[in-house]
């Protein structure tokens, strides 16, 4: 059956609010100490490619040697129960339980509780979601007081941020990417259209690293590659998530501190 990895990914919440000098709520999750063990950050970008399993970084981790390039800290997370987006990235940038921000199934509803989007405001920061229109970032942390950047495709997205990281307004960033887990879906999660998108995400992540050392030259800033929930293959030529086991549950997470 496997073993379940260590660190919530409900830890992620408290993780950005104490690096960019905010305070949590008292129900969040404690912040990961690996990250905060550094001092503060002046930006935090949290680049969120979907369906990115711990098993898939373990079979093909020679695709993942662009990424080590940035020297990033390694951390072993879990998912959401269930491991579906709109959970697991409610849990993740609310730091609670689903059973506590509300959303347990596959639906897209506008989050009432507090999060990152909420907190980092009152505290003065400026935030950017960068994300595919449809999807859950783009959907269920609507009505803050942040920036939105909504577009049709991945490419528009990522041009955005890389855009936005050189105007340098925003105290976080956050970008999603959608691609790898569209294509597990119809392909399998080692299909050949899956595994272009995993190198693609993986190149993107680099590229941003790449230009918060061209642009925020004079800032301590934070890098996180930080997908939602992992994936199986489901009646051999097709990939699923969101049952309770660990190739769906178990993730990885890596952050590159300057």
């Amino acid at each position: 059956m496997g073993v379940f990895n260590s660190i919530s990914n409900q830890r992620v919440a408290s993780t950005v609010l104490s690096l960019l000098g905010a305070d949590k709520t008292e129900q969040m999750s404690q912040p990961i100490e690996e990250v905060t063990s550094f001092s503060k950050r002046d930006r935090v970008l949290m680049y969120n490619p979907d369906a990115i399993a711990s098993w898939i970084y373990e079979k093909y981790r020679d695709y993942f040697k662009p990424l080590f390039e940035n020297n990033p800290i390694e951390l072993k997370m879990y998912s959401s129960l269930p491991p579906v987006t709109p959970v697991c990235f409610a849990s993740m940038y609310s730091g609670l339980a689903p059973s506590v921000h509300g959303i347990q199934s596959y639906v897209k509803p506008i989050l009432k509780c507090q999060t990152i989007f909420d907190l980092l405001p009152q505290k003065g920061k400026k935030v950017a979601i960068v994300s595919t229109e449809g999807d859950s970032i783009s959907t269920i942390f609507l009505n803050r007081n942040i920036d939105y950047f909504i577009y049709k495709t991945k490419g528009e997205c990522n041009k955005k941020a890389l855009e936005l990281m050189a105007i340098d307004k925003h105290d976080l960033i956050v970008l999603y990417n959608g691609d790898y887990d569209k294509a597990m879906h119809y392909f399998s999660p080692e299909g050949k259209p899956s595994l272009k998108a995993l190198k693609e995400n993986i190149a993107t992540y680099s590229s941003l690293c790449d230009k918060a050392k061209e642009v925020w030259t004079d800032k301590k800033y934070a890098i996180a590659f930080a997908p939602d929930h992992g994936c199986h293959r489901w009646f051999k030529f097709l990939g699923n998530h969101g049952d309770d086991i660990v190739q769906d549950m178990n993730i990885m997470h890596f952050w590159t501190l300057n």
